[in-house]
C-alpha cells in the first residue's frame, strides 16, 4: 500500500455452499484467514465479517444481505471483499450484475482476492475532454461476466454429475438419501462400485417390526399399537432448523415426538419398510431395493389392510406393482336444495351471473349471520338472508298470472294429466302381459313336476316357482299403488290449480315447505334471474328478462285490483 493512500473500510463476505461444508470443513475459516492477509496489503480495514452457509445458485442470493449492510450510510463501508466471484454468487451474469449495480450509486467497490474484478474506469472520450455515461466503462466487465457465467456452469455440471448419479443408482435399487427410522445407512462393495444401502438399526428396527405384526393381527387398534411403540421407546428423528440468513445459527429443533394413531398410518404405508422404493427419483415406478426390508411384503400387505398393496411383477421382478384403493369422498355431496337457503343456485350474482350460494358466517361474538353470496369469482357480493327473502317476497307480491291466459294454464295441466294417464295405461298393459307370461311359466313348471320323480329336480323346480310367485306379487303391489294414484278427481285438481294460480302468494310465500316454495319460484322464469333484476322494482315486464310469458308484474298499488276472486277449494288437513 502506498504511504499516502487512504485506508478503506471494508466488509469481508464469506460464503460456503452447504451447512456440512461450513460446520465440518474449514472453508469459512480459510476464507477469513485469506481475507485478513489480503486486506492490509491492499489498503482495506476489515470492520465487519459476514458469513453465510447457503447456496448462491438460486433466485434468493445470500449476498444481498451483504449489499444491504454495505450501502447503509451509517456503516461507512467503502469496499466489499470476497474471495472470488463464485463465492459472491453462482447465479450467473444476471445475478452478479444485479448485485454489483446496487453498490455503484453508493460509491462502494466490489473486490475479489484473485484480481478478476477491477474498479478502474476508462473514459473513451477523455482525449477530447468530453464525458458521457456511455463513454465510461470498466475494462474488466467482460471478464467478470464470463467468470460469473463460468461459476453458474460449474454448479450445473457438479449437480448434474452428482444428482444424476444418485438418481441412476436409486432407479437400480440402491439408497441415496438419509436413513428412515428403523434403518441406518451403510456402504457396501457391489458390481456397481461402493454404493449405499439401508440396513436394520438395532435399536429401532424391532419397534417397526412390532408395529407391522400388531397391525397385521387385526387384534389391536391404532391407538393401542402406538402406545406399545412408545413403551418400546419410539421417538421421531430429531431435526435441526437453522436460520435462513445465517446457517450457523440454530433457530429451533423439531422431532422427538411420540407415536400417534395418525402418524402410525403414515409409517405403515411406507413401502420402503418392505424393501420397495416409490420415491420421486424412481420416476413414479416402484423399484425393488438391493437390500431387504424390515418386514416381508406379505406382512406389509396384511398390515395395510387392502388400502395399499404390493405385488411382485412376474414379468419384471425388479419393478413390483403398488396398488392403492380408491379414496372415499371426504365430504358428502351437497344437494342443490337446502332448506335453510332454498334460493341458492336459483338466483345469480348481478356482477358475474354465477349462481348465488348460501351460508352463515360467524361473527366475533359467536353469532351467525346467514346470507346469500357470490364466492371465488374475483369480487365481493353478499346479501343478508332476511333482506334477500324480503326482496323475493316483494317480487312475488307483484307477480300475477295474466288473466287472459288462465285457460291456457288449466289446459296445460289437463294435457300433462292426459299424457301421464296414457303412460300409466301403457305400463298397466305391459304389467298384465308380463303377469300372463309368468303364470304361463308356472303352469309349465307344474306340468314338469308331475313327470319327474327326482327329489333334487323337484326341489329346484319349487325354488323356481317361489321366485316366479314373488315376481307376480311384486307386480300386484305395483298395480295397487298405481290404482291408488290413478283415482284422481280431475275437476277437483283443476279447481286447486285455478285457486293457486290466482293466489300465487300462498304458493310462493306462505307455503310451509321452503324447498318446494323455491322450486315453484324457479318455474316463473325461463332463465335464471339475477338478484339485481328481482330487486330493481320496475313494473315493466320487459325489464325482467327470462320471466315466463304466462306471468306479468304489476305496480304495488295494483296488486289488490288484479286478483280474481275464484272458488276457494277445500283445504286438506295440515295445510
Amino acid at each position: 500500500m502506498a504511504p499516502n493512500s487512504k485506508l478503506r473500510n471494508g466488509v469481508l463476505a464469506v460464503r460456503v455452499s452447504t451447512v456440512g461444508q461450513g460446520i465440518d470443513g474449514d472453508s469459512p475459516e480459510a476464507q477469513i484467514e485469506q481475507g485478513k492477509r489480503y486486506a492490509p496489503a491492499h489498503g482495506i480495514n476489515i470492520v465487519k465479517i459476514l458469513t453465510y452457509l447457503e447456496s448462491a445458485a438460486g433466485d434468493k442470493q445470500p449476498m444481498q444481505h451483504v449489499i444491504d449492510y454495505a450501502v447503509d450510510p451509517k456503516n461507512e463501508i467503502d469496499v466489499v471483499l470476497v474471495k472470488s466471484i463464485d463465492r459472491f454468487t453462482r447465479g450467473g451474469s444476471t445475478a452478479y450484475d444485479l448485485l454489483k449495480r446496487q453498490l455503484e450509486p453508493c460509491n462502494v467497490d466490489l473486490e475479489d482476492m484473485y484480481g478478476v474484478i477491477s474498479n478502474v474506469k476508462v473514459n473513451t472520450l477523455e482525449h477530447l475532454g468530453m464525458e458521457y455515461k456511455w463513454s465510461i466503462h470498466t475494462p474488466s466487465r467482460k471478464t467478470e461476466i464470463l467468470e460469473a457465467e463460468r461459476a453458474k456452469d460449474e454448479v450445473r455440471d457438479i449437480l448434474t454429475r452428482m444428482i444424476g448419479s444418485e438418481i441412476r443408482y436409486t432407479q437400480i435399487g440402491y439408497w441415496s438419501r438419509g436413513a428412515l427410522y428403523g434403518y441406518e445407512t451403510k456402504k457396501i462393495e457391489t458390481t456397481n462400485g461402493k454404493r449405499s444401502i439401508l440396513a436394520p438399526y438395532d435399536d429401532q428396527a424391532p419397534i417397526i417390526r412390532k408395529m407391522y405384526e400388531m397391525r397385521a393381527s387385526g387384534m389391536y387398534s391404532d391407538d393401542q399399537i402406538a402406545d406399545e411403540m412408545n413403551r418400546m421407546g419410539f421417538q421421531t428423528p430429531l431435526k435441526v432448523i437453522r436460520d435462513k440468513a445465517d446457517r450457523t445459527k440454530i433457530v429451533r429443533r423439531s422431532g422427538s415426538k411420540k407415536m400417534t394413531a395418525k402418524l402410525l398410518r403414515v409409517y405403515v404405508a411406507k413401502t420402503i419398510y418392505a424393501g420397495v422404493n416409490t420415491e420421486k427419483w424412481t420416476g413414479g415406478q416402484p423399484v425393488l431395493c438391493k437390500f431387504n426390508g424390515l418386514v416381508s411384503i406379505d406382512l406389509w400387505n396384511k398390515a395395510n389392510r387392502g388400502k395399499i398393496s404390493i405385488t411382485l411383477n412376474s414379468d419384471d421382478h425388479d419393478h413390483p406393482i403398488v396398488t392403492r384403493a380408491p379414496k372415499q369422498e371426504k365430504f358428502v355431496k351437497k344437494n342443490i336444495y337446502n332448506g335453510e337457503f332454498p334460493y341458492r343456485k336459483l338466483v345469480t350474482c348481478p356482477t358475474c351471473r354465477n349462481p348465488l350460494l348460501g351460508s352463515a358466517s360467524r361473527g366475533k361474538l359467536g353469532k351467525y349471520y346467514p346470507a346469500y353470496h357470490c364466492s371465488h369469482h374475483g369480487h365481493y357480493f353478499r346479501v343478508p338472508k332476511n333482506e334477500f327473502d324480503e326482496k323475493i317476497n316483494q317480487f312475488v307480491e307483484r307477480l300475477v298470472v295474466d288473466p287472459k291466459r288462465l285457460d291456457e294454464v288449466l289446459q296445460a295441466v289437463l294435457t300433462v294429466w292426459e299424457q301421464r294417464q296414457a303412460r300409466a295405461q301403457n305400463e298397466s298393459d305391459h304389467r298384465d302381459k308380463r303377469r300372463e307370461e309368468l303364470e304361463a311359466e308356472m303352469r309349465v313348471i307344474v306340468d314338469k313336476m308331475r313327470l319327474v320323480s327326482s327329489p333334487t329336480a323337484i326341489k329346484y323346480m319349487e325354488e323356481d316357482l317361489n321366485k316366479i310367485e314373488q315376481q307376480i306379487n311384486d307386480l300386484d303391489v305395483r298395480v295397487d299403488g298405481q290404482e291408488m294414484k290413478g283415482n284422481v278427481d280431475m275437476p277437483t285438481i283443476l279447481t286447486y290449480v285455478k285457486y293457486f294460480v290466482e293466489h300465487l302468494k300462498e304458493l310462493l310465500i306462505d307455503h310451509c315447505n321452503p324447498v318446494l316454495k323455491a322450486r315453484y319460484f324457479g318455474v316463473v322464469f325461463d332463465q335464471v334471474p339475477s338478484y339485481a333484476e328481482i330487486a330493481c322494482g320496475t313494473p315493466e315486464i320487459e325489464k325482467i328478462p327470462g320471466v315466463n310469458e304466462l306471468f306479468k308484474l304489476t305496480r304495488p298499488q295494483e296488486v289488490s285490483l288484479v286478483r280474481v276472486r275464484g272458488l276457494e277449494p277445500p283445504r286438506p288437513e295440515g295445510h
